[in-house]
């Protein structure tokens, strides 16, 4: 094979002076791939060699699946056939890792599984490429003691859910020595479990110097109408709030002092909204919903004066304290989709259903679906199928996400129900999409 060295002085003196056998520009282009191909790595004599893994793959048509998915076939679904396969237990072929790994580093919200689907030759890949070191701070299942941010948070999750005091008790042994950001990533994880046994702590986290930590702290004790900070709001309301017959009187704070701001009060309101209306709004957010009374009887009273503030603090209220009676209340009077969360799955699809037989096709339809937890069963389904059907006579333009929704969220033992639900083209590209994930996850349980 001619050398680098002769393919450079023949292009220089030119083919006329010394006559070349072939394309020049061709041999040369291969010499430069050969090259590149077989240069060394810095660093590559000492690195050591990958770890030996210790799950099995996922099966060859699974892997095949996925890379499908990361060439852009159906790619919404990636995190799906992520969270999927990481409930098997197993990895994901080294062939496809670095595709993923790449995928990983544009795309934030497909990371949570990859500390493990990666298995130990991503996380030595991940030790190689600075691109792919988030993965590093994915969680492994090392222990508290030994693992970074991601894998100790886990190890508190699995504990927190085993034995919820003795979870509180190891985050309290550490607490001291816990970094501003991992204080309020394991605040949160205490939401697991939640009783008035965590309250003496969570009081005690109101004092932190990170305004996040307070915040995690003070929607915690809002869940707890028990709690010191939940009594301490209902007495603000109640200097607020007069109820006279049918009228609710109120009068929004005039100041924003220490005391509201340790009990999680932002003082300065986002754009567009004014001082007291924010600080009424928390407050009443904030305090425990007993203290009001049934939600259908207070939304048939008139509010002369902040009447807005008061109902979209109801609103927050619910959601924050997950209280069922109210969230159905509330959603009838603004259905929005953090409401839906407080509600068993059931009811969450059944509410759904009434909502898309009675509400044109819109972004708040599509806002309110988002929200509903999958697999969206039978009723919810037909329903958002008849919706499909109906729109694409009249506003066939305005059908993609929801299309793209039903596929995505419907039941994918269903595919049968939408085959044969309609012969419209819309319907039938819902069909093949659940057709496309039903068969996800059969190779995925093999």
């Amino acid at each position: 094979m001619t050398g680098w060295d002769d393919l450079a002085s023949t292009a220089l003196v030119g083919t006329d002076r010394r006559p070349y056998p072939g394309d020049l520009l061709e041999a040369a282009a291969i010499e430069v791939a050969r090259r590149r191909a077989g240069r060394s790595v810095a660093g590559a004599a000492t690195r050591e060699p990958a770890p030996t893994e210790e799950r099995e793959a996922v099966g060859r048509r699974a892997a095949e699946r996925l890379g499908r998915l990361l060439g852009g076939e159906n790619e919404r679904l990636i995190p799906e056939w992520l969270a999927a396969a990481a409930a098997t237990g197993r990895r994901v072929p080294a062939y496809v890792l670095p595709e993923l790994l790449e995928r990983g580093r544009r795309d934030r919200s497909i990371r949570v599984h990859l500390g493990v689907l990666a298995g130990q030759r991503g996380r030595w890949l991940a030790g190689l490429n600075p691109a792919w070191a988030y993965l590093l701070e994915e969680p492994t299942g090392e222990t508290w003691e030994l693992g970074g941010a991601a894998d100790r948070r886990a190890h508190l999750c699995a504990l927190r859910a085993a034995d919820p005091a003795q979870a509180r008790r190891l985050l309290e042994s550490t607490w001291e020595r816990e970094t501003p950001d991992d204080r309020t990533g394991f605040v949160e994880v205490l939401a697991e479990g939640l009783s008035m046994a965590d309250e003496p702590f969570l009081e005690q986290a109101l004092d932190d110097r990170r305004r996040e930590v307070r915040q995690a702290a003070a929607n915690l004790l809002t869940r707890l109408p028990g709690s010191r900070m939940a009594r301490r709001m209902a007495e603000r309301v109640r200097a607020c709030v007069t109820i006279t017959g049918d009228v609710i009187a109120v009068e929004a704070p005039a100041a924003c002092d220490r005391a509201m701001e340790r009990d999680g009060v932002r003082p300065k309101p986002p754009r567009g909204i004014g001082e007291r209306a924010w600080w009424l709004q928390q407050i009443i957010a904030r305090a425990p919903l007993s203290c009001w009374g049934r939600p259908n009887e207070l939304l048939a009273m008139r509010i002369p004066d902040w009447d807005a503030e008061v109902k979209a603090a109801w609103v927050r209220a619910a959601v924050l304290q997950r209280d069922p009676e109210w969230a159905r209340a509330m959603f009838a009077w603004d259905p929005i989709a953090d409401l839906l969360e407080s509600l068993p799955p059931e009811e969450q699809q059944e509410l759904a259903a009434r909502f898309v037989r009675a509400h044109d096709l819109d972004s708040q339809l599509i806002m309110v679906l988002g929200g509903v937890s999958s697999h969206w069963r039978e009723g919810l389904a037909t329903a958002v199928l008849n919706k499909i059907v109906k729109v694409n006579t009249t506003q066939p333009w305005n059908l993609g996400e929801l299309v793209k929704l039903a596929g995505e969220h419907i039941d994918p033992a269903l595919f049968e129900l939408a085959e044969d639900h309609s012969p419209a083209e819309p319907v039938q590209q819902v069909a093949a999409l659940l057709r496309f994930r039903a068969d996800m996850y059969k190779e995925l349980s093999r």
